[in-house]
């Protein structure tokens, strides 16, 4: 169940956050085990005068990604290339022509099970209602 918010100045039509859902969606399973069908992808748009580089106004596309996921549930490595996959997913996606802001980010907060959950339940009451593997 993670979430995923997309800062991104400046905002992409429709369309292409739609294909950036998707992708970041299927990055999500691919990399980190996550299921789709309980992913979600926000997008928070920044206006580009309010996003500054190095001290310096945005001069080319940015996007800051945080993902929250349940701490523990994933490797180092796992998380290492959910970062590599995500970063070029932002680049083919929001820059495709040109170069994404080097100063684009991607964050990965892992969270307590007991500290978070959906439909009504923790991850935490999740991991204990599921029955163990044989």
């Amino acid at each position: 169940m993670p979430t995923l918010t997309v800062k991104l100045a400046p905002l992409p039509s429709e369309l292409v956050q739609r294909h950036l859902a998707e992708a970041l969606t299927a990055v999500t399973a691919d990399t980190l085990g996550k299921r789709a069908e309980v992913t979600a992808v926000v997008f928070e748009p920044v206006p580009a005068s309010q996003w500054w580089i190095g001290g310096a106004p945005l001069r080319q596309a940015s996007a800051m990604l945080e993902i929250r996921i349940t701490a523990g549930t994933n490797t180092v490595e796992q998380k290492a290339r959910f970062i590599e996959a995500a970063d070029a997913v932002l680049q083919r996606h929001l820059a495709p022509h040109a170069a994404l802001a080097e100063a684009s980010y991607i964050v990965v907060h892992e969270l307590p099970a007991t500290d978070w959950g959906y439909d009504g339940l923790t991850q935490r009451a999740r991991q204990l209602t599921r029955v163990p593997s044989l």
